[in-house]
């Protein structure tokens, strides 16, 4: 384990003023968000529009680093050169999703576990001879009647905790994502406590395991009121997403990059702005959002070639707004000028 590489990377990961791009959906998320607009789901197609992320412009002004995918890690561009070294060259970190997705949890319906541990010390090995110098292993809790439960929690920050020892060993940067859903009727007030809950748990098990929390980026969600739940004002939901992290996360961990978590665009950008509007924070808060950078470049592609340069300005509108909500300095006039 190279310390020295673990702090240095984690800190370049949430370097001030730019945040990651989670380019790293699975063969079937894409292939669902390519079919309802239309597109042929291939490889080449996958490749073609990653790489239009990818080589967007000035986009090493506003990302810091990249979650690929595993097919994507072993793709170049056009002119033949490897994703991770393209990326190096722009000083943007390459990393990797890891985990084999979401299962069921036994005995606990309605609830799921993250699996991948087996084989992760030799996948990782791969991956950093790839180029990869981070990792990515998402958990998923739900909240409802009676959920999350304490088995939930615990297997879940449990399986963080043994994901994040095993990448450190690797001189990879564990990211740490324990995702509260956003689906439900639930309120605000009940997303805090499980939101904390979660956390609390979550820095347990790593602290249980000897991570370094010095080489580690957390990427929590909001503390935002279920989609169908009442609704809850932009400050209210930076005000206790403050205070959720506040009780929760050691000043130790370099940084945070929140997940957009199903928000549309523009709230994920406004709400990220009103977080770091509310005054110096012991890390820094940034984004590592999917979605909500992607979605708008998706359409305005479309699959046609000659609509590439377009969606790559809609990309870069996307990453320009959200690297000023780093600071707080996003305005909503913002949202109408071009690139």
């Amino acid at each position: 384990m190279d310390t020295d590489l673990l702090q240095q990377t984690a800190r370049k990961m949430v370097a001030p003023g730019k945040g990651i791009l989670a380019a790293d959906e699975s063969h079937p998320t894409i292939g669902k968000r390519f079919g309802a607009l239309g597109i042929e789901a291939s490889e080449e197609n996958r490749r073609l529009y990653r790489q239009m992320f990818f080589c967007s412009p000035g986009i090493e002004n506003y990302i810091s680093g990249v979650i690929l995918f595993d097919e994507t890690i072993r793709q170049s561009t056009d002119d033949g050169v490897p994703f991770p070294q393209w990326m190096n060259s722009l000083g943007i970190v390459p990393g990797i999703k890891v985990d084999k997705g979401v299962k069921p949890l036994p005995g606990h319906p309605g609830e799921t576990v993250t699996e991948g541990l087996d084989g992760l010390r030799d996948r990782l090995a791969e991956y950093f001879e790839l180029g990869a110098r981070f990792a990515k292993w998402r958990a998923v809790i739900n909240i409802g009647e009676n959920l999350p439960s304490t088995a939930s929690v615990v297997a879940n920050a449990h399986a963080l905790a043994r994901y994040a020892a095993l990448c450190q060993e690797a001189s990879i940067v564990p990211i740490v994502e324990p995702e509260v859903l956003m689906s439900g009727d639930h309120d605000i007030d009940t997303c805090e406590t499980v939101t904390t809950k979660v956390l609390q748990c979550t820095f347990e098990q790593l602290q249980q395991q000897g991570v370094l929390l010095e080489g580690i980026v957390l990427k929590p969600s909001m503390v935002i009121p279920g989609s169908e739940g009442p609704v809850a004002g932009i400050k209210e939901v930076a005000q206790r997403t403050v205070r959720c992290l506040t009780s929760t996360v050691p000043a130790s961990v370099p940084g945070i990059t929140f997940l957009s978590g199903g928000q549309s665009d523009e709230d994920a950008t406004s709400h990220l702005d009103a977080i770091n509007r509310l005054g110096d924070h012991p890390w820094n808060l940034t984004f590592s959002y999917g979605r909500a950078l992607q979605t708008t470049a998706m359409k305005t592609w479309g699959g046609k070639p000659e609509a590439l340069e377009s969606a790559s300005q809609a990309f870069l509108k996307r990453a320009r707004c959200n690297s000023a909500a780093t600071s707080g300095t996003w305005e909503p006039s913002m949202e109408e000028t071009a690139v």
